[in-house]
């Protein structure tokens, strides 16, 4: 595992020993960042089952301004300090030992948005369009905002959520990623519609 491009190209990377995480692959984070990417001026990333930080540290590499690396995993977070301070990031993140859930709420109480998230949970999760909804109903997205969702090939994400659009959805292996923009709103309008159609 490496960073691949940017400014701490070429910084190798600690996996997470044992089977618990899955690290995303040097090929399919270079894929994701050839659809998302390749580089990008300034924003905040989120990276929430964050692992190894890899995603998140990419983004950084190639010029998110800031990274906030949550995990609920004590060993993940450990890697995560280290995998931050291999690259020369530790100015430029905020890593948090907490539940998503909780770590979410936290967050926007503080009245932080993102323009790019990272949700890339253990495979058994199939849920993210739901914690996509949550950033959006908590107001944790910046126009046109990217999400990243990766996920087992198996498992097929909508294309029509209700304040995203569906850039793109390719598998690799057996691993997939679909990726989403969010519409600025869309979420707000979808409330009211809903508020009209109950009076």
């Amino acid at each position: 595992m490496r960073i691949i491009a940017g400014a701490a190209k070429g910084r190798a990377l600690k996996a997470v020993p044992g089977t618990n995480t899955r690290p995303t692959t040097d090929k399919v984070k270079e894929a994701i960042f050839s659809i998302i990417g390749p580089y990008f001026d300034g924003g905040i990333a989120l990276d929430l089952f964050a692992g190894t930080g890899g995603l998140g540290l990419e983004a950084w590499s190639r010029g998110a301004e800031k990274v906030i690396f949550v995990d609920k995993d004590k060993i993940s977070v450990d890697i995560i300090r280290h995998n931050v301070q291999a690259a020369g990031a530790e100015s430029d993140v905020e890593i948090y030992r907490n539940d998503a859930d909780r770590a979410l709420k936290a967050l926007a109480k503080r009245g932080i948005s993102f323009s790019l998230v990272f949700l890339d949970p253990p495979y058994r999760m199939t849920d993210m369009n739901e914690w996509m909804s949550e950033l959006a109903g908590k107001g944790m997205l910046e126009p046109d905002a990217t999400i990243m969702v990766e996920h087992d090939a198996s498992v097929a994400y909508s294309d029509s959520i209700p304040g995203f659009h569906q850039v793109r959805s390719a598998k690799y292996g057996d691993t997939a990623v679909t990726i989403y923009r969010y519409i600025e709103g869309t979420m707000e309008e979808t409330n009211r519609s809903e508020s009209d159609v109950n009076e």
